[in-house]
């Protein structure tokens, strides 16, 4: 697979003098599920707004499938790539859910029959079917958030990009966003989340990016989350579960990233016992 998501040497300063973006560069390839790590301030939304060209490079480049974005390519590029805000009422501002969904839409053109087939599509994929009359602001949080989701999903993006999806929610709403999540994947959708989540990042992403003063720090496997320089110097922590296992391992053993990793090494040590 190749990368579907180029950023090359990016720069972005905002009006009130705050550069957020120092030169940032990172790829990304298709059809990957991607966890975007870093402590405040490291830049993280103010990359993702790029990706659908909410911002546009100041220095730079930001190339999606080959094209780069453009004032003169950003409508397409919002075709393309589905942004969902950490706040979903940043995101809902219709009277009603269907109309919130539908919004995108109709923007594209469509004809109203294949606008409300996309509708429902998209609110069965989240689970929020028979909602579509209610107003948004009488829905509890995570309903919103999944209802901003299918917002995106009606779009049809090749890319989904989500900025703090589990924040504030419990975690049966946690649940339900990595299923979300995990059927996208199957798809063919790329996924790119940012989050301060170490535990959901090792457990779920196949790519992690860990930004610090708006350059990548660094970009790899999983298996990066287990590096304690890398983590001291990125403002994070190890995995829990690779905390619980500090000490208690042979010299050379690897740490687990997660549950289904631990099993095994408990496992094998019980056998060995």
């Amino acid at each position: 697979m190749g990368h579907i998501i180029q950023i090359e040497d990016l720069y972005f300063r905002y009006k009130d003098g705050t550069v957020a973006l120092r030169g940032l560069s990172l790829f990304i390839g298709e059809g990957k599920k991607v966890a975007l790590l870093g402590p405040n301030g490291a830049g993280k939304s103010t990359f993702l707004l790029h990706l659908n060209a909410i911002h546009l490079p100041q220095r730079g480049r930001v190339l999606v499938a080959g094209r780069e974005i453009s004032r003169t390519t950003e409508r397409w590029a919002r075709s393309r790539v589905g942004m969902v805000f950490q706040d979903p009422d940043d995101q809902l501002f219709s009277t009603t859910v269907k109309e919130d969904v539908a919004f995108g839409p109709r923007n594209l053109g469509l004809s109203p029959g294949e606008v409300e087939e996309r509708v429902e599509e998209a609110l069965a994929a989240v689970g929020m079917q028979g909602y579509d009359g209610r107003a948004p602001y009488h829905l509890s949080y995570g309903q919103k958030k999944r209802v901003a989701m299918a917002g995106v999903l009606a779009m049809k993006p090749d890319i989904i990009v989500m900025d703090e999806p589990m924040a504030f929610l419990d975690p049966a709403g946690q649940e339900t966003v990595r299923a979300i999540l995990d059927r996208l994947h199957r798809e063919g959708k790329t996924l790119v989340v940012a989050t301060h989540d170490v535990d959901f990042a090792a457990s779920w992403a196949e790519d992690i990016i860990i930004v610090k003063g708006g350059r990548v720090l660094a970009q790899g496997g999983p298996e990066i989350l287990l590096e304690p320089g890398l983590i001291r110097e990125a403002g994070l922590r190890l995995p829990l579960v690779a905390q619980v296992f500090l000490g208690l391992l042979p010299a050379g053993r690897k740490l687990p990233l997660d549950v289904p990793e631990a099993r095994e090494i408990v496992r094998s040590l019980v056998d060995k016992g």
